[in-house]
């Protein structure tokens, strides 16, 4: 079942505090809200230096350290003048302070900016970068664009990267979603560009085909997807894991997609609310509980619903 938690900002990204409330980031304005689980919501502040791309640039993913009860810190990325970039800032419950650019130069555009933080169990920061719709930088493994990135928590490459710089995997087209199933595995959730949106199994070092491949492929040195739909079905903003299953948010597709996740693969996957809430941008697991948070995104872009529209649902999970 599925319950309003309050109203979501526009474009909402989402991450965890330790308490089991969430902070949530506002693309267009540039805020950042603290959203308890009882739905009480409220805004702690404005990140400095961010611009709109009049598009899918903004204000964009957020991952609060593991270490946050200690350090206060939280990482954004989002688009500034010249680039998209990852910032540092301090959240101590009460102020929004300490701006630190970590990681700069990040090609941007009106679209495919990417633009998910994630800390994996590894500890080190991930960040999803889109192809800024020059799909050549995707096949670069000197460009900081269409890869995932993981690095140190001051925003150097993480010690065991395949290329000695931040990129992790290369040929991403525009990367959305990552999360960790119980065995450690990455996996992530990807925008195609026209024709097939993707679930990708990643491994350090492979290479994901954009834009020689959009899809499966034949094409050696390229790694397949372990799942593709078309562009009308998913449009995966986002991906958590839970239940023995990841869940992908679906934008276009208007749908929560459930995958079940094997020792050896996926299985069938399974759509959820079809057309139930219009456009979903997030999916994340609830710390501690059987639960989703799930938030729609019809005020955004193509959604064409009035301000306010927009809610941050909870799923319980049977």
């Amino acid at each position: 079942m599925a319950r309003e938690r309050g109203p979501s900002p526009w474009s909402a990204f989402l991450d965890w505090l330790p308490d089991g409330s969430a902070l949530i980031t506002e693309r267009e304005t540039f805020k950042l809200f603290r959203l308890t689980q009882a739905g009480k919501r409220v805004e702690i502040g404005t990140v400095p230096n961010v611009v709109t791309t009049k598009g899918e640039g903004g204000l964009l993913g957020l991952a609060a350290s593991p270490n946050w009860k200690r350090d206060h810190h939280i990482f954004l990325m989002h688009s500034a003048e010249g680039d998209n970039r990852i910032v540092r800032m301090t959240y101590d419950s009460t102020t929004l302070g300490e701006y630190t650019p970590l990681v700069t130069g990040i090609k941007k555009y009106n679209y495919h900016n990417g633009g998910r933080l994630q800390f994996g169990p590894d500890g080190y920061l991930y960040a999803t970068t889109g192809d800024a719709f020059k799909s050549a930088l995707a096949q670069d493994k000197t460009s900081l664009n269409g890869k995932i990135l993981r690095m140190t928590p001051e925003g150097e490459p993480a010690p065991g990267n395949p290329y000695d710089s931040l990129v992790y995997s290369i040929g991403h087209c525009n990367p959305q979603g990552l999360t960790w199933d119980a065995q450690g595995r990455l996996w992530e959730a990807e925008f195609g560009n026209n024709a097939f949106d993707e679930l990708n199994l990643i491994k350090p070092g492979k290479n994901y085909g954009w834009p020689t491949c959009e899809g499966q492929c034949t094409t050696p040195g390229m790694t397949n997807p372990e799942r593709q739909w078309k562009t009308n079905e998913a449009s995966p903003s986002s991906l958590t894991y839970a239940d023995g299953a990841v869940y992908l948010a679906a934008q276009r597709g208007q749908r929560l997609w459930r995958v079940p996740i094997t020792r050896t693969g996926t299985g069938t996957p399974e759509a959820y609310y079809t057309g139930d809430y219009g456009r979903l941008r997030t999916v994340e697991k609830v710390p501690g509980a059987k639960a989703l948070w799930l938030t729609t995104t019809n005020v955004d872009l193509g959604g064409g619903q009035p301000a306010g529209s927009d809610k941050v649902l909870r799923v319980d999970l049977r």
